[in-house]
């Protein structure tokens, strides 16, 4: 007989994590133990269920599913992760595959494509959309370096340089100056449209 799959479904839309429940439960062989809306309570349904994979969604409140990965990792290394997301992001899936998931595939997977993907997981291999992994093979590596990153993630939020030099303890032209590298780095004409580029392809 085959040994069942004990499956931790992490995702803040509660009727997308019910839904992957049900599609999952339909499986003889996979069992969803618990379901969990947010970074901390994934983290506590891991600790309390120790699951064979834990499905976790890349965007959620508080803590994201990327760093969810990296503590289970550490924590529960026999724990395996498959991202689930609807943002299929380049950086996204760099991200997840740096932090110890060892799956990343968007939320329109077919469900018999799913559930296979759990078995493979499982079995300790990994897998990736395809597309997603030719589009982030031909867009290469995050340019922008760290401070870049977080600079750029805070005028996102609507801060101004001064806001953003006051939260990060920096003057305002370095502030200016990682705007202006951020922006030519990304192709942006504007803060703005440099953090939407930023976002879309998943570099924060």
């Amino acid at each position: 007989m085959t040994a069942t799959i004990r499956i931790v479904i992490a995702d803040d839309q509660s009727l997308v994590r019910g839904a992957l429940a049900v599609m999952l439960g339909l499986e003889p062989d996979l069992e969803v133990v618990a379901e969990a809306g947010d970074g901390a309570e994934a983290l506590a349904a891991v600790a309390a269920h120790a699951p064979d994979v834990a499905l976790l969604d890349v965007q959620m409140p508080g803590m994201d599913g990327i760093d969810v990965a990296a503590t289970v990792r550490t924590r529960h290394p026999a724990t395996r992760v498959l991202m689930v997301t609807t943002f299929g992001r380049p950086g996204y899936l760099r991200r997840a595959l740096q932090a110890g998931a060892s799956g990343f595939v968007v939320k329109d997977t077919p469900a018999r494509q799913l559930a296979d993907a759990i078995r493979r997981v499982h079995q300790g291999l990994r897998v990736v959309d395809p597309q997603l992994a030719a589009d982030s093979m031909a867009l290469g590596d995050s340019p922008l370096t760290e401070r870049e990153t977080e600079v750029l993630r805070i005028a996102a939020e609507g801060g101004t340089a001064s806001d953003i030099a006051r939260r990060l303890h920096l003057s305002d032209g370095t502030v200016r100056n990682h705007l202006s590298n951020a922006m030519s780095k990304t192709g942006g004409r504007t803060r703005a449209e440099a953090a939407t580029i930023a976002a879309e392809r998943g570099w924060f």
